[in-house]
């Protein structure tokens, strides 16, 4: 009965691309298949090269990092995150999750992860937006790996600006952290940090600070997007 109308509301209310806007085809999700396989996937070649891990380089200890995609401003990664950010589109989140979810399943630098946690937004943007962007993400990767995810260990405790909007001299500023631990969590555990897009890394080095001060934790980090 579902799949019936789900089908008639289709037909006349057709899904589209994300990318493309044309419609989607039976068995395509958020992607037609031509804009997924054009997609600047940026998972295996991370393997390979410390991009990432350069931007982390003497801020904080890190045990592994990765991203799904590479993101430009213009393109079809910008407009997956946009719209899961801006336009309601919170299936997105689940659909780059479980991609990354089933890679890093398969990649023995993430099996001994044990806790799965989302990089927090501040209460008023969540009000705004209904839903943390990242939440579906993290919980699809914790459902790949087969371990926890938790939500509101970490909390924003200030409304700052995107770091998109920053100049570089603001960006580099970590000396006052709006970020706060928020609920305790187990001694000697590898945590996954997760969040959308990484540019500078400031964000996701202040949240690691914090995770840091429970003895014995050790950080990984996991983001749909990176930068270049």
């Amino acid at each position: 009965m579902q799949s019936l109308v789900r089908d008639f509301v289709n037909l006349f209310y057709p899904v589209t691309c994300t990318g493309c806007d044309l419609s989607l085809s039976s068995g395509e999700e958020t992607l037609c298949t031509q804009c997924r396989m054009l997609l600047p996937l940026a998972f295996n070649d991370l393997r390979h090269n410390d991009k990432m891990r350069e931007l982390f380089y003497a801020r904080i200890p890190l045990e592994h990092l990765t991203s799904l995609l590479y993101y430009e401003k213009i393109g079809t990664v910008q407009r997956l995150i946009h719209a899961l950010k801006y336009q309601k589109q919170e299936e997105i989140g689940v659909f780059l999750g479980k991609w990354m979810g089933s890679l890093m399943s398969q990649d023995q630098r993430f099996e001994d992860i044990d806790l799965v946690v989302a990089v927090p937004v501040h209460p008023i943007r969540l009000r705004e937006r209904g839903y943390n962007q990242v939440t579906k993400f993290g919980e699809c990767i914790a459902d790949g790996l087969g371990v926890r995810f938790r939500e509101s260990v970490l909390t924003k405790n200030r409304n700052t600006m995107k770091q998109a909007q920053l100049d570089q001299r603001h960006r580099s500023d970590e000396s006052k952290s709006p970020y706060s631990m928020n609920e305790n969590i187990v001694e000697n555990q590898h945590v996954l940090l997760v969040d959308d897009v990484v540019t500078t890394g400031t964000t996701l080095t202040l949240c690691a600070r914090e995770l840091l001060k429970i003895e014995g934790t050790r950080i990984s980090m996991a983001t749909m997007g990176i930068s270049v």
